[in-house]
């Protein structure tokens, strides 16, 4: 059946609102030509108006420049970024694309979808996502409407409408703290990060996974949620958990800078890692062979992934409009064991107990 489509805003009306040519529309649209600011200011203002979404297969025809991918990321700069920009400039270059930026911290699915219609007004072709934005945009009317092909890198889980790379961060996050099981750990903490990204349910179900096979209990007190997954959520995790007469023994945490955060503050507190306390990560970022002691890790090839995330899209770009169901790819994790947890407790209870 075919699909009925709303009748389009045409770049004529653009132009009749704005008071230009639909020319300078064009121009403005594709970053061709020149305009004052003043004009690019009013065609802006007219598109935003009106609604206006450029057609992609003309645009695409029509111009001369490479094709341009579009990525939406917070503007925390953070290693794990820097993982992401690097693979997906990797691919871009590789195949003489173009890539665009646009950045956001603590949006709502409006604003996320506003950044995503500015991105295709600007040029971009396809868009690459990062969570949470992902999470954001997958469903959104918005997004379906611009056309555009569309893949997310390290999420939680496969999403209806958009291709995603990932790990399966339930199966990794139980790895790590069997891990520290195997220790001889039995006072575990764990330290989240925002709900509204869809790593943290998956990762913390696979820490409870993992305290169930050997039958730990949770302790809901040494379960820390942050705001974010930044040092300064760690240093503020390792205040309230170091802090306590029954302070835990090992603390996971759901990424490297978190876990970078814990040692800043077990150090400040006196404490020696790996002997009074063990500490673990998630990414593997460069910080994590940096710090000391070096982080024990969930591995994801996060800079390998963002590479494939774009040569999908790279793919569907070369695809007619019907180009089949979003992917989900799912990428090996790995644990790096290294100086952070080192040590193996003493064995203890009643009766004793150090067994994996």
């Amino acid at each position: 059946m075919a699909k009925r489509r709303r009748h389009a805003v045409t770049i004529r009306a653009v132009a009749e609102r704005a008071g230009v040519s639909a020319m300078t529309v064009s121009n403005v649209v594709n970053g061709a030509g020149r305009a004052s600011a003043a004009t690019v200011a009013t065609v802006h203002a007219a598109i935003a108006e009106l609604g206006y979404v450029p057609n992609l297969t003309a645009r695409r025809l029509a111009k001369a420049r490479a094709t341009t991918v579009g990525l939406v990321y917070s503007d925390r700069r953070t290693p794990f970024l820097d993982a992401v920009l690097v693979g997906t400039l990797r691919a871009t270059n590789a195949h003489g694309l173009q890539l665009i930026l646009r950045d956001g911290e603590g949006v709502t699915r409006g604003e996320a979808e506003g950044i995503a219609r500015d991105l295709v007004r600007s040029g971009a072709d396809a868009l690459l996502l990062i969570p949470p934005f992902a999470e954001l945009l997958s469903g959104s009317a918005v997004l379906a409407k611009l056309g555009v092909p569309v893949a997310a890198i390290a999420t939680g889980t496969a999403l209806p409408d958009v291709t995603t790379v990932r790990i399966d961060n339930r199966a990794a996050m139980f790895s790590i703290t069997e891990r520290v099981i195997a220790r001889g750990h039995r006072r575990i903490a764990y330290v989240a990060g925002p709900d509204h990204y869809s790593v943290v349910a998956a990762r913390l179900e696979g820490f409870r996974d993992a305290l169930r096979k050997h039958a730990i209990a949770e302790d809901s007190q040494l379960l820390l949620h942050h705001s974010e997954f930044d040092y300064a959520s760690g240093v503020a995790a390792g205040r309230v958990l170091l802090e306590r007469h029954d302070r835990p023994t090992a603390i996971i945490c759901s990424s490297d800078d978190l876990a970078a955060g814990v040692i800043a503050q077990a150090n400040r507190t006196g404490l020696r890692l790996p002997v009074d306390l063990a500490v673990t990560g998630f990414d593997d970022t460069i910080l994590a062979s940096r710090i000391w002691p070096p982080l024990t890790v969930v591995r994801q090839p996060v800079e390998d992934m963002a590479f494939r995330a774009t040569q999908c899209l790279i793919a569907a770009l070369g695809k007619a409009d019907d180009a089949g169901a979003p992917s989900d790819e799912i990428f090996d994790h790995d644990i790096l064991e290294r100086e952070s947890t080192s040590v193996t407790m003493p064995c203890t209870g009643d009766p004793p107990r150090c067994d994996a």
